[in-house]
């Protein structure tokens, strides 16, 4: 009787790569430098069954490999500056260099750096090449590319940022919630609302991809739903701080619902946007036993930040 016929179970599905690609470029156009940090993933799909189930490493892509492409085209593409075109670029020129790949998964991490003001207090410039990080906030972007039964090939990108902090000292309550035998949470009107933003956002299209036609199939043209990635990402952030500083804020919920608003109605090219919203909270110091009101929300100066247990509030919102 072969293997085969006595193993009891089949293989279904199955992917692999190389997690945790760290690469750092810096981008040199005469005295204006401009830089960028990524974490990357690449993950493969395709003919490769053989390799669990036979043990059969010809239909292998080291994942070395993977790596020395990732900074190959870290160093080359002229469009490592954006993640969503970078993550693409990634993918096809993988998916056209081995037949036998038909999709690959490209994973982004951007840490943000921003340029350091220097000079004169209110008369400030940005330094052409110095940098801070500022805060670990994070831009993301996964992003798919596949290859067709016909030979095409065709994209998906999903973005976002993790990590973003958040908080307001006042304009936001929460109340009317239900009451039973197991509340024991008070009514507040005002309190501080504070939370770290992950957020989530997909173009409405399958992003059609040109295969590439020279030589070494390293041009790649970026499609035009995700041409203008690094606006999408600036108006997405702004829209989230704008309506969490403004929003006179019922609850989480409502005030993540208006954010979410906001970002489809400014973005045209955004399908659905799910935003995760843990509460961060702080709760009021009670110093009655020493005669000190700390209570009393127009009186409520000292608090103490807790991070367990938290509310989690997500939710995902769909253009009609």
């Amino acid at each position: 009787m072969s293997a085969s016929t006595t193993q009891p179970g089949i293989l279904t599905s199955a992917r692999y790569g190389k997690d945790k690609i760290r690469v750092f470029r810096i981008v040199r156009n005469g005295p204006l430098h401009d830089v960028v940090e990524y974490n990357v993933q690449v993950l493969l799909e395709g003919d490769i069954a053989a390799s669990y189930t036979k043990g059969d490493n010809s239909v292998v892509v080291a994942t070395d490999s993977m790596k020395n492409i990732t900074y190959y085209l870290a160093k080359t593409s002229p469009h490592i500056l954006t993640p969503e075109h970078f993550a693409l670029h990634l993918g096809t020129h993988i998916l056209v260099t081995y037949a036998h790949i038909q999709k690959a998964h490209v994973s982004i991490e951007k840490l943000r750096w921003s340029r350091i003001s220097v000079g004169t207090e209110g008369q400030e410039t940005l330094h052409p090449h110095s940098f801070t990080r500022d805060g670990e906030e994070k831009r993301f972007v996964n992003a798919e590319v596949d290859k067709k039964s016909d030979g095409s090939l065709e994209g998906k990108v999903t973005a976002g940022l993790t990590d973003l902090l958040v908080l307001k000292t006042t304009g936001s309550g929460f109340t009317g919630f239900i009451q039973d035998a197991y509340t024991t949470l008070t009514e507040v009107s005002d309190r501080i609302l504070s939370t770290s933003v992950d957020l989530s956002y997909t173009y409405k299209h399958s992003i059609s991809i040109a295969f590439p036609t020279d030589e070494r199939r390293l041009k790649f043209d970026v499609p035009g739903e995700v041409r203008y990635a690094d606006e999408v990402a600036r108006r997405v952030r702004k829209s989230t701080l704008d309506v969490f500083a403004v929003d006179e804020s019922e609850s989480v919920q409502a005030t993540l619902f208006k954010m979410a608003q906001q970002v489809v109605a400014e973005n045209d090219d955004v399908e659905t946007v799910t935003y995760t919203l843990p509460n961060k909270h702080y709760i009021p110091v009670d110093m009655r036993y020493i005669g000190v009101d700390n209570l009393t929300p127009s009186k409520v100066e000292v608090f103490m930040p807790v991070s367990a247990p938290s509310g989690l509030i997500s939710a995902t919102i769909s253009r009609k």
